[in-house]
């Protein structure tokens, strides 16, 4: 999922100040699983900046809706009569869901409310770790389905740094060394020889090099 989280309240506060009429936005899958953005996160951040307004003696209009994905035009339809009766829309999604928005509804100001970290799980209540970087070219299969790419912190691809010690990274000592993770995953899996043949330098032109990417499934274009 991406994960997210909401911008501080004061940050949140100036980006809306020049609109009278505001409408929140939120959105019901991935940020909400991490808290940042959903039907809740919503309601908390409506009433803070309502208060936060009204103690400054400012009279905001602020209206809260949220829809399941701001991504997908089924859903954002759903929120089209709201949009266009304020001034200004602050979405809680990720930044895909705040331009999808902004696409569709040219004439109004779309703010981002949520900022966008990263791609990755939720390992525990509370806690989210960042598990893929989007690169456009996957190789799980050779690392035992452990992203050296994303989890490494130097992005090696032919085996570890050699400075990492009792299994964790050297940069960061409270990250497990991916490289450990990878040797150990593959040594239970009997595919420790996956790690014999070298692995070339990423091609980095299926990730970001090129631009902005695009995915056409023509079997399911009407």
């Amino acid at each position: 999922m991406i994960v997210g989280e909401q911008k501080p309240v004061a940050e949140i506060k100036s980006i809306i100040e020049p609109y009278k009429k505001i409408l929140i936005l939120g959105c019901n899958t991935c940020v909400k699983t991490c808290f940042a953005g959903g039907e809740d996160e919503v309601a908390v951040l409506g009433s803070a900046l309502r208060l936060a307004f009204k103690k400054q003696g400012e009279n905001k209009h602020i209206e809260e809706f949220t829809i399941e994905r701001q991504c997908e035009d089924e859903f954002i339809h759903e929120a089209a009569s709201r949009i266009a009766e304020n001034d200004a829309v602050l979405s809680l999604a990720c930044g895909a869901g705040v331009q999808a928005i902004a696409k569709r509804f040219a004439n109004v100001p779309v703010l981002p409310g949520v900022n966008t970290t990263f791609i990755g799980i939720q390992e525990s209540q509370g806690v989210f770790t960042e598990e893929c970087c989007g690169c456009g070219n996957c190789d799980l299969a050779i690392f035992g389905g452990i992203c050296p790419v994303t989890r490494c912190a130097k992005k090696l691809l032919n085996g570890p740094c050699g400075g990492s010690q009792n299994g964790k990274c050297e940069v960061n000592p409270d990250t497990d060394c991916a490289w450990q993770l990878i040797i150990d995953r593959l040594t239970r899996l009997g595919q420790l020889d996956n790690l014999r043949a070298y692995i070339p330098p990423k091609n980095w032109r299926t990730g970001l090099a090129g631009g902005p990417r695009k995915l056409v499934r023509e079997d399911h274009i009407i």
